[in-house]
């Protein structure tokens, strides 16, 4: 079992920054691939970047590419996001997700996932 928390959403208005972190507790960090995914209301989950369980391999949907990095502590069962250049429709409740094996973009193949944190830009 691995329990995620995320934190480091809030408001912000457009073209600022925010850093999303997941903190992992239970089974070692290192052992999963991880995930960053948003929802809106009446929306589906959509993907937004993965990360490999060393962190050398990550990837990003294509809406998010050169604002977003994702990055990973396992020294301190961390997940990142850092997001800049925001834009009112990256607002979203954002959830991490860990998976075993590869990383993946698709949300079925994750098994554990936090509660999300909010993320709120104003235009």
């Amino acid at each position: 079992q691995v329990q995620l928390v995320e934190s480091g959403g809030g408001l912000v208005q457009a073209g600022g920054s925010l850093r999303l972190s997941c903190v992992a507790t239970g089974k070692p960090f290192s052992m999963y691939s991880m995930g960053w995914f948003r929802q809106n209301p009446g929306t589906e989950r959509e993907f937004v970047g993965s990360i490999s369980r060393d962190g050398n391999t990550n990837d990003l949907v294509a809406a998010v590419k050169g604002r977003f990095t994702i990055s990973r502590d396992n020294a301190k069962n961390t997940l990142y996001l850092q997001m800049n250049s925001l834009k009112p429709e990256d607002t979203a409740v954002y959830y991490c997700a860990a998976k075993a094996g590869l990383p993946r973009t698709e949300r079925f193949s994750y098994i554990y996932w936090g509660r999300g944190t909010q993320v709120t830009v104003s235009s």
